[in-house]
């Protein structure tokens, strides 16, 4: 994946601020620190490599900073992480030096969260599939640790979702026996069959491919947008079905 490069050797031209600005200089040992032109990212106004740039890095904070709260990093968890990103063989060093710098940091999540929500704070679709990230790490192992769930919560609140947002992205990622698929899709089992469609054509167009990646989603969550699709498809087919829709 090209964007390690970028992260590492700062190809993207600029260079962050706040603490996950202070995550990569760190773990780069400052090697950001030479002259370019420094862009303030804290706006809106990112290229497609700084969204890129920005959202892995969040992603790498917060899953280290998820990794501690059930008192133990996992190889599982771990293993997760890598496979989520296909980190090169050449890059994994690297990958590690911010993933440890995060996990040891007296930073709390909250900060990290915080920044990267103002940065997308006009595309929730991107704070979602980053928070399904998280998601898809956590139940690694096999089971989603409370202090997991807790942490997911937080950090759901803190993109601007609300309860009854984060518990149908939770029930799309994490679905039990007694997930409903009117949860999936975030409607009320009452709604009538327009509410349905119109909740079912919302989450189709925020989880389309090519929408996510002019958002400047790395491909790896795009790979988990169509995981999470799926779940969405067979939810609006169950109640389809049910209804007698076509």
């Amino acid at each position: 994946m090209a964007i390690w490069g970028k992260i590492i050797g700062g190809a993207a031209g600029f260079a962050l601020g706040g603490p996950l600005g202070a995550l990569l200089g760190a773990a780069a040992g400052h090697a950001l620190d030479r002259k370019h032109d420094i862009v303030d990212v804290s706006g809106h106004d990112l290229n497609h490599d700084q969204r890129e740039v920005a959202f892995t890095l969040a992603v790498i904070a917060l899953s280290a900073k998820m990794a501690k709260v059930d008192g133990q990093v996992t190889r599982d968890e771990v293993d997760a992480f890598k496979q989520l990103f296909h980190i090169p063989p050449a890059e994994a060093k690297n990958v590690g030096k911010i993933f440890n710098e995060a996990k040891k940091s007296s930073d709390g999540f909250e900060q990290y969260a915080s920044q990267v929500a103002g940065m997308f704070s006009h595309q929730p679709s991107v704070l979602e599939e980053l928070l399904g990230g998280l998601f898809h790490i956590a139940k690694a192992d096999g089971v989603v640790h409370p202090a997991e769930l807790q942490f997911l919560q937080k950090v759901a609140l803190i993109f601007g979702f609300d309860q009854h947002s984060f518990e149908r992205i939770r029930a799309s990622h994490i679905p039990s026996d007694e997930t409903s698929p009117y949860e999936i899709l975030g409607v009320n089992p009452n709604a009538d069959d327009g509410e349905v469609k119109t909740a079912y054509r919302k989450l189709s167009r925020e989880n389309h491919p090519d929408s996510l990646m002019a958002d400047g989603m790395p491909q790896e969550f795009v790979d988990i947008a169509n995981e999470k699709m799926a779940a969405i498809n067979a939810a609006y087919d169950s109640v389809c079905k049910s209804r007698g829709l076509k």
